[in-house]
């Protein structure tokens, strides 16, 4: 008789499922059968992408040129676009051949790892983490290494906790300013000093700059190269149009890194996925070289947004939420809330606690348990002012 095999494979069978995703389409299903739900899920803005950007997209989807294959790294325009946007925003100067353009932020962190890892390299995560991280390094064969930086260091890793986690087996650190999930941001000084770090001891960098752009009270996301210029020939940069312009659904983001590791990532994508969508490509130029009235617009609102969201959830007892200097999320702990009893349940657990508010509150939140440790939620203030309030107003009212 012959062996039963698996019938998926164990690799792919021990990927958890994206848990914002998985909240916000939950959500999703809930408001479709009619309930209430307001969802602080989804990390995507709630804005029109700007009319220049789609106006682009409509033009090129009618030219027969963008109808045919194009160069697997993406059309040479939109590279030396994102080389100059790369030595404007992150204070390096690359050519067009040091970019990767790939379908989305995710794909470009997919593809960092899979260049860099072998099967047993451990990269050290700072945790809160984005909840695909950890995934990504495994898929490659790597280990994360988890470093929490709690909320009374506003979730910032130091150099300290990087080095009591690092061993002779450690090959890659991910650096990630601003944070998604907290919205922390490291200063010129903590980026220098762990970029200093990670050259000493040879270990690579992947620092995913998605929400660069997006920052608040005049502060600088400083880029870990531009701190700390030796990394260049160790440091892989992601990066993309989804949040800054609010593109999430035209899945366009790109790696930057030193020329062998490009050329690398790219022949992973040769075989992978090949060009990206070259009207989605199209659309990227105009969103990198056009005006940026519209985005500024979109930063202000989110920047008001955060001021009514952290100080409405910081008039809940049980809650401390720090202001967030970067993207848009607040990443609240949540401790003192759990081990009371609401509505006639005792969550024991962010995880429970997330459940309780859903069906109480009709709150869609991400619990912490998808980023690392307990305790904690993340809602993103991407979404309109009036939803916004109300949903921090009936969390009021659960935890009064």
């Amino acid at each position: 008789m012959a062996t039963q095999l698996p019938r998926i494979s164990q690799r792919i069978s021990s990927i958890a499922e994206s848990a914002t995703l998985k909240v916000d389409s939950k959500a999703k299903a809930l408001q479709a059968a009619g309930r209430p739900v307001i969802s602080y899920a989804a990390g995507e803005p709630d804005f029109p992408t700007p009319a220049n950007i789609v106006e682009a997209a409509s033009v090129a989807v009618l030219d027969p040129k963008n109808h045919r294959y194009t160069p697997a790294a993406g059309l040479p325009e939109l590279r030396e676009a994102i080389a100059a946007k790369t030595a404007r925003d992150s204070g390096w100067a690359v050519t067009a051949n040091q970019v990767v353009v790939t379908n989305g932020g995710k794909q470009a962190v997919y593809q960092a790892f899979a260049t860099l890892i072998d099967p047993g390299d451990e990269v050290i995560l700072p945790s809160p983490y984005w909840t695909t991280y950890p995934e990504a390094i495994r898929l490659a064969g790597g280990v994360p290494v988890e470093v929490f930086a709690g909320v009374e260091q506003n979730y910032l890793a130091t150099v300290e906790q990087l080095e009591a986690a690092r061993t002779p087996r450690t090959k890659v650190l991910l650096f990630v300013s601003p944070s998604n999930p907290t919205g922390s941001v490291y200063s010129a000084e903590q980026t220098r000093a762990i970029g200093e770090w990670a050259l000493k001891h040879g270990i690579w960098v992947i620092s995913d700059e998605i929400y660069q752009n997006l920052v608040y009270d005049g502060i600088r996301a400083v880029s870990i190269v531009e701190a700390v210029p030796a990394l260049a020939d160790t440091t892989i940069l992601v990066n993309g149009v989804a949040k800054t312009y609010a593109m999430t659904g035209w899945r366009l983001g790109w790696m930057v890194g030193p020329v062998d590791a490009v050329k690398a990532a790219a022949n992973l994508q040769s075989h992978l996925s090949s060009n990206v969508s070259n009207i989605s490509q199209r659309a990227a130029i105009a969103a990198l070289t056009g005006p940026q009235d519209a985005v500024e617009d979109m930063r202000r609102a989110f920047d008001r947004r955060r001021a009514t969201i952290v100080a409405e959830l910081n008039k809940i007892d049980g809650v401390n939420c720090p202001i967030p200097e970067g993207a848009f999320y607040v990443y609240p702990d949540v401790t003192g809330l759990l081990g009371r009893e609401w509505g006639g349940v005792t969550p024991t657990s962010s995880l429970e606690l997330a459940d309780l508010i859903l069906e109480q509150a009709e709150v869609a939140v991400v619990p912490g348990e998808a980023f690392g440790p307990s305790g904690y939620l993340r809602l993103s203030y991407a979404l309109g002012d009036e939803a916004l309030l109300e949903g921090i107003q009936r969390l009021q009212r659960l935890f009064a």
